[in-house]
């Protein structure tokens, strides 16, 4: 680390502290994120999540990792520096954004997710706190809880900040995949619109109550394999017709609001691939999409091989309604990394995993845009900071279970009472609050 000078701390969180720093060789700006536990092993760095992913992935919408560095013990994962998180951008802006500019963004967040599916991996934590924004450039980054969908169920219950966790996921369902993602996208891109949650739950019970305030309660129809998981663990859905989205996003186009709708569907299956989203007419003024983004013009019935796990048995049985959803898993071919040993005993640096990747292909993203103002660099300090998208404010998973006998305060959520759930589960649990972005939105909610 000794190659680096420390500019000044851009972030601080539960797993890290981020620093501005320079690389004294080249002159090039960085971002350093030195995580708060030890690692003993060098194997036990290169298997950790983030690395394991982005070293496979090249893309101009994914935020680059450059190096990973073990020093005494301590990790370190030098990125790309981007100017602000998204997040940074809307918490204190008080006019809305220009559409074009909601395009331009989610235009080029849906080409890097299109890359990272057919990759064979699902982010699972977008949030605008994970979008990093340099110019006109956004970029997804914190792939802290990224996962391969061939991995083996069952998964974790907690995913993603609660705002814009999918429904698939508050239910408990053992197996779910890049749609989680697709979910994610709907909600995020409704609040670009209103400066404000889609999905304001102030608790998972809450959580439930605003979504089906917003889209309408499920039904057989919409979304059976829903009520089969809301059975199964005795959740008893409040009947509610929904609202039409058009009021709830005034400043947005019908393109818009037909994307976002069809982004926040109930059932995974009936949620456009990312691929496909960038087909939708919300984007027909926009820009070249690589062929190997476009989703395939035919629909290959798939028999997944024996051993595969069941999200992809879920993905393949999607896939038969949505032509070119399931990810091509194969990794990039231009991509290479070398791992190579420093026995330096002045410096202490033990392993150094460097990644040399060339540039990323050149997608043309932002080919007919209006240059915006440069934005300001991210606040000193600033817990929900660049790249440090587990900090306060994402709480700490509960499971699905933990929504019996809750019922809804009189706080944010309006003082509405959430419908009782069916007995059998533990009282006297404390619920998932938020201590963070709440407090932000507390005079301006949605549904």
């Amino acid at each position: 680390m000794e190659r680096y000078k420390i500019i000044k701390e851009v972030g601080n969180g539960s797993f890290g502290v981020v620093w501005r720093a320079l690389n004294k060789q080249n002159g090039e700006v960085v971002a350093i994120k030195k995580m708060k536990r030890k690692y003993y092993s060098w194997e036990e760095c290169i298997n950790l999540r983030e690395v394991k992913s982005l070293r496979k992935m090249n893309h101009p919408n994914i935020v680059k990792l450059k190096e990973v560095v073990r020093e005494n013990d301590i990790l370190y994962f030098v990125f790309e520096y981007m100017e602000c998180s998204l997040y940074q951008l809307m918490k204190d802006r008080l006019k809305c954004f220009l559409e074009a500019r909601i395009k331009n963004w989610c235009f080029q967040v849906f080409q890097g997710l299109a890359y990272m599916h057919q990759r064979g991996y699902f982010h699972r934590d977008l949030k605008p706190e994970n979008f990093l924004v340099s110019k006109d450039i956004i970029k997804i980054a914190d792939f802290g809880l990224a996962r391969e969908i061939v991995s083996q169920p069952p998964y974790t219950d907690y995913v993603s900040t609660r705002w814009y966790r999918a429904p698939e996921v508050l239910l408990q369902a053992p197996t779910y995949g890049s749609a989680v993602d697709m979910w994610a996208m709907g909600a995020i891109m409704a609040e670009l619109f209103t400066l404000r949650p889609l999905f304001p739950g102030s608790s998972e019970a809450d959580e439930i109550y605003k979504i089906c305030s917003v889209i309408g309660s499920p039904t057989e129809s919409s979304w059976a394999e829903g009520l089969e998981l809301a059975n199964a663990i005795n959740y008893l859905f409040p009947e509610l017709g929904g609202v039409n989205l058009s009021a709830l996003i005034p400043s947005a186009s019908k393109e818009a609001v037909n994307l976002i709708a069809s982004l926040c569907s109930w059932d995974p299956c009936k949620r456009p691939t990312a691929s496909e989203a960038l087909q939708h007419p919300f984007f027909q003024s926009c820009y070249y999409i690589p062929p190997s983004l476009r989703p395939k013009s035919t629909t290959v019935a798939r028999t997944p091989p024996s051993g595969l796990s069941g999200r992809r048995v879920v993905e393949q049985k999607c896939a038969k309604k949505y032509p070119g959803s399931l990810p091509n898993s194969k990794p990039a071919d231009n991509i290479t990394s070398s791992a190579k040993v420093h026995a330096s005993l002045s410096t202490g640096v033990q392993r150094r995993l460097e990644m040399n990747r060339p540039d990323g292909v050149n997608e043309k993203t932002n080919k007919n845009l209006v240059r915006q103002p440069k934005y300001q660099p991210p606040i000193k300090n600033n817990p929900r900071g660049m790249y440090m998208g587990k900090g306060r404010g994402n709480g700490i998973g509960e499971t699905a279970e933990k929504l019996g006998s809750m019922t809804i305060g009189a706080g944010r959520g309006g003082g509405a009472r959430h419908p009782p759930m069916k007995a059998g589960v533990a009282a006297n649990r404390s619920s998932d609050l938020f201590t963070g972005r709440s407090q932000v939105y507390s005079s301006k909610v949605a549904g």
